[in-house]
């Protein structure tokens, strides 16, 4: 009698476990609803939303910047158990740069760095760090409505995307030197190269997915040549040695963090301190 009932209870958990993995991602869907923007599953169970800047027409030296170059915003969402942390990167224009921060504080969220990746470009752009712990969906809400002081497009495209523009570079030789796989995102070619060691923040693991990897991102300017920027993770004693710059023939310009961006000229070497 009492292994019948038994197996009766097993029977009925198993007829319920599709409703529990519903229950189990509902998280990202009301994370994505009070975003006001919807993203997806990255590896790892991250939530991962990108909020390009489309709405900025940004030229360097009379290149015009793809958004997928050096103009996406992202923001990434994690959960284990009863907490969660959000991860992300805000470009912003310099007059959004005060009231979006404002609103991030009041919303309990940290701004980790803000500083440029680009130098002389028009509109000129910040890109602002962010990171928050606790309740996915709250922390969502709380970045709605900071970015309800920029303008951030928040709302889904109205066509379908379409298909991206050809790589007009030898991708198989960039991809042979890197020793890693780009991506064509939008006509831009891109790469996410993990760090060999896991990275975690309170705890909680911090994947690629949530901006822990070294990003490279080439965009093509003809003949062969290409704007290239790029984010790279490092950890303190990186710093100093990976801190010799190679001349870019054209432009180069580099900040005081992870970054470094040429134009029209070979990538730099140029690395500094890891993400917040």
């Amino acid at each position: 009698m009492w292994l019948h009932v038994r197996q009766l209870a097993l029977v009925a958990l198993l007829a319920g476990a599709p409703s529990l993995a519903v229950a189990a991602d509902d998280w990202q869907a009301q994370v994505g609803e009070a975003l006001g923007k919807t993203g997806a599953t990255a590896a790892g169970g991250i939530y991962r939303v990108g909020l390009p800047r489309t709405d900025l027409k940004v030229t360097l030296d009379g290149v015009e910047l793809k958004a997928g170059f050096a103009l996406g915003s992202w923001l990434a969402f994690e959960k284990m158990g009863d907490s969660g942390m959000v991860m992300g990167d805000l470009v912003l224009t310099m007059d959004e740069v005060s009231p979006v921060m404002k609103k991030l504080v009041e919303g309990g969220i940290e701004v980790t760095a803000l500083h440029n990746h680009l130098l002389r470009n028009q509109p000129f752009t910040m890109y602002m760090h962010i990171l928050g712990h606790g309740d996915p969906v709250k922390l969502a809400a709380a970045l709605h409505t900071a970015l309800g002081e920029s303008k951030t497009p928040l709302a889904a495209a109205s066509t379908p995307a379409a298909a991206p523009p050809p790589i007009d570079l030898d991708t198989a030789a960039i991809d042979q030197a890197l020793g890693a796989k780009g991506t064509n995102n939008g006509g831009v070619y891109q790469f996410g190269i993990p760090r060999a060691e896991p990275i975690k923040d309170s705890g909680m693991d911090v994947p690629a997915a949530m901006g822990s990897a070294n990003a490279i991102n080439f965009q093509p300017t003809g003949g062969g040549k290409a704007a290239i920027t790029g984010d790279f993770v490092l950890v303190a004693k990186e710093v100093y040695p990976g801190s010799r710059l190679q001349r870019c023939t054209i432009i180069c310009s580099t900040t005081s963090r992870t970054s470094s961006s040429c134009i029209s000229g070979p990538m730099t070497t140029q690395r500094s301190s890891p993400k917040g």
